[in-house]
């Protein structure tokens, strides 16, 4: 294994980001390799002259970098433990091994290189037509297919590794910091607001650690000098770097990828400083390694020290490439020649200057070829020719040796974040300038991803549109706002044709002028269906370069301007994001009822219901079944309470009530007798059962019903969503957390009410079953239920939150005469269960209607209306395919879990949704899902356990508890 050593790096104060104390070795295609801490793989590389880092996708072609930006997929590589991973954006570490990827033999030598001969029998979307004639072809193409697709290896011996979420809030979040982004941070502190500034780079700074602004080179330092400080040291500013922001969605909800560490976001306002990319010239073998944009070239020398070749040829579209030279030169390397497509700059004292320093400049004129070394390892030299006419040359050509070909043609606005908002990327053919246009209401935009890009305007930009944001918060006036003049930085048409090809639009994918013009010619003049068809911005870099050129060369060959074909649209994620990222830890906010604290003081072990933390039983918590038994024992017994204060509640109110209820839920409530309350099931429109809960009428107009704990905001939503369209003059009002509640449970359940309640008749003949009544204890005013979903006598006692602990220690006093104790979840689930009564959304799922869980008898058919009733009834008159059933089995078999499966012969039939042994009836028992022939009463049916093994449950009939329901009552 050979080992090659760093060449040497230009002196300080270049290479921003390297630590020179810290020398590190790697390995890289076999050969071990040296750079300095702060390297990327891909400087490290550079510096070492070793360019080559992977081939293309489809030609395997040599690809190097071309933005040191991780901007594009020509630096993807193998780790061991990770494919795909960028070079220029990957640091060295000690003893890392990196390997190239897409290649056949060697890298340097890669055997499918051959594949590029043979182009002009690949044209764009030749595999929509290749692979399907004659009939059955494609099980010949398959196997080769799928062995040529795909690029890197997976790791499957990877152990993963630990990722996780945080919640952020602020006033303003700016994403990038450039000039903009770091103006537009201190202006918004300066005036009191809480600022995040998130970058993508570890410096602050964006271009400034980079370009060059002014003839004498200063001016960058300056800025930064003046405003990194600031930044830095403001109190109200906190700053993210090596932070992505990864999409824009609705009211600024910003994900943001740091590390192994997603932060969700949320800003009361978002300014976008997000630059722009620097864009390629379209001629041919573009793709040559050596073949690099100018402000990668920028970013080697500055940041990481390099001098990527000693003799260099710039090819611009602007000044920006004059202001290059001018760093290159200073950096020792030799500029050959400036190759301006422009007839004149805008600034001609940088053109006199260079000339000065003898660097030719060739005027209207292009790189036509970049010519190569043998097997295309490295570009050696250009083909310069003057421009006749929009994308067409003479045909004399001039031909300069160099090691380094920089090109820019100008930049495009880094969009995507702001398309996905629902903004408007538009084109001014006649200026070839950009503007974002149709932001929503909140989200900025400032900087040269506004189109601005003299500095100082760009400066003015970010305090002006900071003022904007600040003013929408009430913090400051409103601006008067200030529009910048500016020249175009964009040559109109950097694309020429070359009658060999291999001019390339799209890296990714090894694209060619005439893939694109053939879309278009195929019939696609969609730039949609000119992506889809030909690929284009689909590969890693998402079209980041490729987008423009394509929206150029469609409008052309259909006659149109870019401003009509547009560009194609931008989606989230804007950079490569980790599952590991979206399934890393996450924090489950969860709620807490008013009497949490009294449950932990009696040693309640908590486990969540929807977004509540609840009890699960009371007691040691390695003693988990006989606390529940003896508490089940309690409830049958004795009396017991339970806090039930997580029970959704809705009022609703005015004289449509009565209506209002008959039509969402399946049972009858037009009639329902005041004092009284009904069971109710809510549908959806395809009939399946959505929740489920109690609906009590309080008077002529009042209705109170309670929802499902995780369903409550969903029914909620439903309600108001339908009185939109029904327009009944009721009001609907969440009341979950204004009202708390209580079930006191058990035969001794009156007794301990009539030790507190004293403005009620709780006699069985006054307050009866199913009634509902309105009273005070203490003074606290309460409705009081008397329901049974555990099977004994119980009273609901639902009253204001605020009253919550007093409340509770108020009815455990009474209760201590009868040794009343507190029941959780655990208990009450096992004790609904002997009843027979299901769970929504544990006991069903997305596909029950009421005849499958028996609960038809809720069903009013002689409504003439109610959400769900067309679909129940065309379902009801369909032969049932299951049926959830009530099962019992020994309590000496293995118990089934919850989601285990019923097995028909060979078939699946169903699956476990709810089982548990029971103390009270010394036998496991639970409900399941069967097929209709094992559902008859006394039917047994196999169920797949733990360990595969499989035991018989036998159906029997709920409830499998006192099935005169005479306990409750009483």
């Amino acid at each position: 294994m050979n080992k090659s050593q760093a060449t040497e790096r230009l002196p300080l104060p270049y290479g921003l980001l390297l630590d020179r104390s810290q020398p590190i070795s790697f390995q890289f295609d076999g050969t071990i390799y040296q750079g300095y801490a702060g390297d990327n793989i891909a400087s490290a590389l550079i510096a070492n002259q070793r360019w080559i880092m992977s081939r293309s996708f489809k030609y395997h072609r040599p690809r190097a970098p071309l933005t040191m930006a991780g901007q594009d997929a020509n630096t993807l590589i193998q780790l061991k433990q990770e494919a795909n991973v960028l070079a220029d954006t990957t640091l060295i570490q000690p003893n890392l091994v990196v390997e190239g990827q897409n290649f056949s033999g060697s890298l340097l030598k890669d055997s499918d290189a051959f594949l590029g001969k043979f182009s002009k029998f690949m044209p764009v979307g030749f595999y929509y037509r290749a692979f399907f004639k004659p009939k059955g072809i494609w099980k010949f193409w398959e196997p080769i297919i799928r062995k040529k697709a795909g690029l890197g290896v997976l790791d499957l011996n990877f152990k993963p590794e630990y990722y996780d979420k945080v919640y952020l809030f602020t006033d303003v979040a700016i994403i990038g910091s450039g000039p903009a982004g770091l103006q537009a941070a201190l202006t918004a502190a300066d005036a009191g607001a809480k600022v995040i500034l998130i970058e993508q780079e570890h410096l602050l700074g964006g271009s400034l650690n980079y370009a060059r602004f002014d003839l004498e080179g200063v001016k960058a330092e300056q800025l930064k000098a003046q405003l990194l400080p600031a930044v830095k040291q403001h109190q109200n500013i906190t700053i993210m770097t090596d932070a992505v922001c990864n999409a824009w969605f609705t009211d600024n909800y910003l994900p943001i990828i740091q590390g192994k560490r997603l932060f969700k976001l949320r800003a009361k306002k978002s300014i976008v400083a997000s630059g722009s990319f620097d864009q390629p010239v379209v001629f041919r073998n573009n793709d040559l390694p050596g073949v690099i944009l100018t402000s990668a070239v920028q970013r080697l020398i500055k940041l990481y020290a390099v001098k990527p070749g000693q003799k260099a040829v710039i090819l611009t579209g602007n000044d920006d490439g004059y202001l290059a030279a001018l760093d290159f030169l200073e950096a020792g390397i030799q500029i050959q020649a400036i190759v301006d497509m422009r007839a004149n700059p805008a600034n001609n004292a940088l053109k006199i200057s260079l000339e000065k320093q003898h660097v030719n400049c060739y005027m209207n004129s292009t790189v036509y070829e970049a010519q190569h070394s043998t097997a295309m390892q490295h570009v050696t030299g250009v083909d310069i020719r003057s421009i006749s006419a929009e994308g067409q040359v003479s045909n004399q050509p001039t031909s300069i040796a160099c090691d380094v070909l920089c090109m820019s043609s100008g930049y495009m606005p880094v969009y995507q974040l702001l398309c996905q908002a629902g903004g408007k990327l538009s084109y001014l053919d006649n200026k070839a300038m950009f503007s974002i246009t149709g932001l929503p209401k909140g989200l900025f935009i400032a900087g040269s991803v506004n189109g601005i890009q003299n500095i100082e305007h760009v400066l003015a930009d970010g305090q002006q549109v900071a003022q904007l944001a600040l003013s929408e918060l009430g913090l400051v006036a409103t601006p008067v706002l200030q529009t910048f003049n500016e020249a175009s930085v964009n040559f109109p048409w950097p694309i020429f044709p070359h009658p060999k090809g291999k001019e390339f639009v799209d890296y990714d994918e090894d694209l060619q002028i005439a893939d694109i013009v053939n879309a278009t010619r195929t019939g696609y003049r969609d730039v949609q269906l000119v992506k889809r068809y030909s690929t284009v911005g689909m590969g890693p870099s998402q079209g980041r370069h490729s987008a423009l050129p394509t929206a150029r060369l469609v409008a052309k060959s259909t006659q149109r301007s870019v401003t009509e074909t547009g560009v194609t649209t931008a989606r989230p994620p804007f950079t490569v994001e980790k599952l590991a990222h979206v399934a890393g830890r996450g924090f489950d906010p969860y709620r807490q009822t008013a009497m949490h604290q009294r449950h932990l003081q009696l040693d309640a072990q908590m486990m969540p219901a929807g977004t509540w933390q609840r009890p699960a039983f009371y007691g040691d918590v390695n003693k988990r079944q006989e606390n529940i038994a003896k508490e089940v024992h309690c409830v049958h017994h004795n009396v017991a309470m339970i806090d039930v204060s997580t029970l959704g509640g809705l009022d609703i109110r005015g004289p449509d009530s009565a209506e209002f209820l008959n039509r969402m839920y399946t049972f009858g409530f037009a009639k329902l007798p005041i004092g009284k309350t009904r069971y109710a099931v809510m549908a959806n429109e395809h009939g399946i059962v959505i929740d489920d809960g109690v609906c009590a009428r309080l008077s002529e107009q009042h209705f109170y019903v309670t929802a499902t704990t995780s369903g409550v905001d969903r029914i909620y939503q439903q309600m108001l969503k339908w009185n939109v369209q029904w327009r009944l003059n009721v009001d609907i009002t969440n009341v979950t957390t204004a009202i708390s509640a209580v079930n006191i449970a058990g035969p001794n359940a009156r007794k301990v009410m009539e030790k507190v309640c004293h403005d009620i008749d709780l006699s069985a003949a006054a307050f009866p079953y199913l009634g509902v009544r309105l009273g005070t204890i203490h003074n606290i005013p309460v409705r009081v239920m008397r329901v049974g979903f555990v099977g004994e006598l119980g009273y609901e006692i639902h009253f204001p939150t605020r009253y919550g602990e007093f409340m509770w220690d108020l009815l455990m006093q009474a209760g201590q005469a009868f040794d009343m104790l507190p029941f959780g979840v655990e208990s009450q689930r096992l004790l609904r269960l002997e009843k027979g009564h299901i769970i929504i959304s544990q006991d069903t799922d997305g596909m029950s209607h009421p005849q499958e869980v028996d609960l038809g008898w809720a069903v009013s058919r002689n409504k003439p209306f109610f959400v769900g009733k067309r679909s129940i009834a065309i379902l009801e008159a369909q032969p049932l395919k299951r049926k959830l059933v009530a099962f019992e089995l020994d309590k000496n078999s293995k118990q089934p879990l919850e989601g285990h499966i019923v097995l028909e012969g060979d078939n699946i039939s169903g699956n476990i949704t709810s089982c548990e042994y029971s103390p009270t009836l010394d036998k496991i028992i639970g409900l399941a899902y069967v097929s209709i022939m094992q559902s008859t009463v006394d039917a047994t049916f196999p169920i797949r356990v733990e360990g595969a093994e499989i035991v018989h449950a036998k159906v029997v009939k709920a409830p499998f508890y006192d099935p005169e329901n005479k306990r409750q009552e009483m």
